[in-house]
This record gives structure tokens, sequence and C-alpha cells, in this order.
């Protein structure tokens, strides 16, 4: 019980269950990356870039990061090709990989899964049907490759 216009308040902790995609992409071929992960953090956002790192070969990556703290962590130890863009505060739109999550996301809008393995399948469905052409499409606009370029060259 609670005084007249006073709303009762009682601890309630709902137990989610989640994941979290990390992903990379190649605005100009398409060419894409992601793994999972169970959190966002320093410690796993440092496995992908490990794992990126590998991935890539002998290649180079500029990877745009928002300013996220397991972004920007001091921990982090860059792998020697891959070199970090750090995008303007709250300017999502300006990460191509940001579209891409919007593209995919599309396709889950309205989904009820059983389970968190349901979603994770689905997700591993949507990234094995995903084309070169379609990550091109939504991730390489004039004023994002633009920005982008404008960047790398300081």
């Amino acid at each position: 019980m609670t005084a007249r216009g006073v709303k009762p308040t009682v601890k309630v902790k709902w137990q989610r269950e989640n994941f979290w995609i990390y992903g990379a992409i190649e605005p100009l071929t398409g060419k894409h990356f992601q793994h999972e992960y169970p959190r966002l953090n320093g410690d796993y956002f440092q496995q992908f870039l490990d794992w990126l790192s590998l991935a890539l070969g002998w290649d180079y990556a500029i990877l745009q990061i928002d300013q996220a703290p397991a972004h920007t962590s001091s921990a982090i130890r860059w792998p020697d090709n891959i070199i970090p863009l750090v995008q303007p505060p709250h300017s999502p739109e300006l990460n191509p990989i940001e579209r891409l999550w919007q593209f995919l996301k599309k396709s889950l809008k309205n989904v009820l899964f059983s389970s968190l393995q349901d979603l994770r399948e689905r997700i591993q469905q949507l990234f094995d049907q995903l084309t070169f052409e379609q990550v091109m499409s939504v991730s390489s606009s004039n004023f994002i490759l633009e920005a982008l370029f404008y960047a790398a060259s300081y």
C-alpha cells in the first residue's frame, strides 16, 4: 500500500538473453565480416579486432568506430593492419555498418522468435543470403564515401 497519488514501486529485473554481432564492411566491394559475442565490451572488441586482423591477412583496413567506451578504451591494442577512424559523436549515419544493420533488421521486424537460438539461425541465414551488391548498395552512399576519404586523408 502507498499513499494516495503515489505509485507503488517493485524492483523487477527481467531476465533477458542477448548477443552482439560485431561487424565490418568494405563499402566499395561489399566484402563483410561479422562475428558474434556475448557482450559489448573492450575485451570482446579486442577479440573481434584480433579475429578481423587474421581474416584480413595481408590487407589493411580503416575501421570506422563510434565513441563507445568499448571502442575507445586505452586498453585496446590495435593490430598493425587495422587503423581506427573515430567518427564524430552522435553521427551513426556516417558509419557504413550502421546502414547494413538497418537493412538486416528490416527482415526481423515484427517477427517473434521462440528462442534466442532461432533468432541466431535467422540472422545467420540473412548473412548467408547477403550479396556483395546488397552491401555496396546500402553502405556506399556518396556522402559516406566522401567523408571517409576526407577523414583518411589526414
